[in-house]
């Protein structure tokens, strides 16, 4: 999967837990017995949240985005489905544009610590995956600990 489908895709599913967020609001407002339909779209849109920025993180590393780029891509994850149209502006910019850098070229930042780092975990996409699945979980789980924003 190359960097730019897999951006799109979590640009998608993010944008879809708003949706259920959202939703769950609003039949809470209606019948506010069933707060369980925020617990449960809550949870599911806010581990995406995090799915999102990390992927989002890791886009930015890869395709060498500046500061501002990489600060609007994860940002654009607070505003409702603002992830797509900042994924339109991505793709038709050419910043999502060609592979993952699992070799070192001719760039000197390549020999930069975070991008020898990034290059060996890209070559182990699976032990990449299952380490970034296990802090996404670590960091939701954290959240959950502290609680829901604004308490209660």
């Amino acid at each position: 999967m190359s960097p730019k489908s897999l951006f799109r895709l979590v640009a998608i599913a993010e944008a879809v837990t708003w949706t259920l967020l959202i939703a769950g609001l609003a039949i809470r407002a209606v019948e506010p017995e069933l707060r369980v339909a925020v617990t449960v779209g809550g949870g599911i849109h806010g581990f995406v949240f995090l799915a999102y920025a990390a992927t989002a993180v890791v886009t930015a590393l890869n395709q060498r985005w500046s500061l501002g780029t990489a600060v609007l891509a994860v940002g654009s994850a607070v505003i409702p489905y603002a992830t797509i149209p900042v994924d339109v502006w991505l793709h038709r910019s050419g910043r999502l544009e060609g592979a993952w850098r699992v070799e070192a070229g001719d760039d000197p930042r390549d020999a930069r610590a975070v991008d020898r780092l990034l290059r060996w975990f890209l070559a182990r996409p699976l032990a990449f995956l299952g380490l970034a699945l296990a802090l996404v979980t670590a960091v939701f789980a954290a959240l959950l600990l502290a609680g829901p924003p604004g308490g209660q």
